[in-house]
């Protein structure tokens, strides 16, 4: 028993920063950035890894070390610290998130299919039955859900191995796109493609649709959710070696390291990508982005070593293969287990009586009845967006904002439960970071104010340049998701005749 608790304490300072780090950190929302905002992006990242990912990361630390034992996740959180309607909102919208993020993917993941057979994009061709290249898509998105739902409701989780593998793929193009970027620097006698003329240049974006005070506030939440993931902190804090001094420390050493490699990232993309000559295309959006500019990468890289055009496209093309085999390999293992993992651990967190008749019910460690209502709610979701006339492009770009809002809302929900949780004094707290009231009340403000903030910007914006359109989609996952979430919860109060007790001067 001693020998076993020795074993699961030992969790020191670099594997755990380690750890972080490979849960935060993802490639695609450089060249997604960098398309974006350029340069620009890059102060945005540095702000919100302070005001954002440090503060976050610290609370949901001392979250996961007071309720370690417990089973609810998040829910559990924000049950004992606030009450268990609030508790059920915040982790149905979480859970929401995914959904949404599986209706992004489904339609996606295509890209990088196609990326890795032919070498570059070709989805915006492909047709069906007549269908057009963006219905053909979410045709094929449709499919792809019903598929995955069946095959994980046989319980055959295994193929999640994937994951590993995508993984170990997708850390190996960090290092191509630091090494490529700095060959190509060498070679072209250190000229960067996209020039930096001034300060300027780490403000002003070359995207005109960013190019607006208000569409630049917006980006905020594109750096926001590049620091998701760090939910999976909380439950590291009961297996690090002194903790105390250890875990703030791995936070603070991950959050610099994190931010610094987004910033490095973006910045040695403008060595081989100038943003009007590549980037200006109708063609480009934000979910293929990220392969047009290791193709790019290739290319230059190809001119560098003397190549001829031909040679050159070539090894762009192959450079472009890695990166789709990479991306679709982690993305399908990322699939598989967010097809039944969010679900399962909402449904195992909460009353059994939340959940309408069959629902609750956990066969072969998997919600079945639950993963195929899910599966019918993406379809759908899927249909109304793919078949509602927009351009792949606009398709494609609506899709990466509604997941984006959709997955840092809940973040609000948790930071806002942190001050409550701070004040009761009957819950055990054996981590603290932040030792007073008052500063746990800053904290949670600044947290919650700075995802509050980005959303809201991220949502008026393409109003402001008259796409109501983009608007009212990206508001109506949120509030679809709320309205279900309060639908079910008075349906239980309704049901368990569950009611507030009195105020003490109404009792009377």
């Amino acid at each position: 028993m001693a020998a076993k608790e020795k074993t699961t304490s030992k969790l020191t300072l670099l594997p755990l920063v380690l750890m972080i780090f490979t849960s935060v950190f993802g490639f695609t929302n450089m060249p997604r950035s960098f398309y974006l905002m350029g340069y620009g992006a890059i102060p945005w990242y540095l702000l919100s890894g302070i005001t954002f990912f440090l503060p976050y990361a610290f609370m949901l630390a001392e979250y996961g070390a007071a309720f370690k034992n417990k089973k609810g996740g998040i829910y559990s959180w924000m049950e004992e610290s606030i009450g268990p309607k609030y508790a059920f909102i915040g982790t149905f919208m979480w859970y929401a998130s995914y959904v949404v993020w599986m209706v992004n993917v489904a339609s996606a993941i295509w890209i990088p299919l196609s990326n890795s057979i032919f070498g570059k994009d070709t989805t915006s061709t492909w047709t069906l039955f007549g269908l057009s290249s963006t219905q053909t898509l979410g045709l094929l998105g449709m499919v792809w859900i019903i598929l995955v739902t069946f095959i994980a409701s046989k319980g055959l989780d295994k193929i999640t191995k994937v994951t590993s593998i995508g993984g170990t793929a997708v850390a190996l193009l960090n290092i191509v796109l630091l090494v490529g970027a700095l060959f190509v620097l060498a070679a072209n006698h250190g000229h960067f493609a996209q020039p930096i003329l001034s300060a300027q240049s780490f403000i002003k974006s070359p995207n005109h649709s960013y190019g607006t005070p208000i569409a630049m506030l917006s980006f905020i939440v594109f750096a926001l959710f590049a620091y998701g993931g760090i939910e999976a902190v909380g439950g590291l804090v009961d297996r690090t070696e002194k903790a105390e001094v250890v875990f703030p420390k791995a936070v603070t050493i991950s959050a610099i390291i994190i931010a610094i490699a987004y910033s490095l990232g973006i910045f040695l993309i403008g060595i081989f990508i100038n943003w009007n000559h590549v980037l200006a295309s109708n063609n480009v959006n934000m979910a293929n982005v990220a392969y047009i500019v290791m193709q790019n990468l290739g290319y230059q890289v190809g001119h560098g070593l003397g190549l001829n055009e031909v040679s050159a496209l070539t090894l762009g093309a192959w450079v472009a293969r890695l990166v789709g085999l990479s991306m679709f390999l982690a993305l399908t293992g990322a699939f598989f287990t967010l097809i039944y993992a969010p679900l399962k651990q909402m449904i195992e967190g909460t009353p059994a009586e939340l959940w309408p008749g069959k629902m609750s019910e956990v066969k072969n460690g998997m919600p079945l009845n639950a993963m195929w209502i899910q599966c019918l709610v993406v379809i759908v979701m899927i249909f109304i967006v793919s078949f509602g006339g927009q351009a792949a492009s606009a398709f494609f770009n609506k899709l990466v904002l509604m997941t984006n809002v959709a997955m840092t809302i809940p973040c609000m929900f948790i930071s806002g439960a942190y001050a409550a949780f701070k004040k009761k004094t009957d819950i055990a707290k054996p981590f603290v970071v932040f030792k007073s009231y008052k500063s746990a009340l800053l904290v949670t403000i600044i947290v919650t104010f700075t995802v509050g903030f980005a959303n809201f910007f991220t949502i008026i914006q393409p109003a402001t340049q008259g796409d109501l359109q983009s608007t009212i989609w990206m508001i109506s996952g949120p509030v679809f998701f709320t309205v279900v979430a309060f639908w079910m919860y008075h349906r239980y109060e309704k049901k368990k005749k569950i009611h507030q007790p009195l105020p003490k001067y109404a009792a009377k």
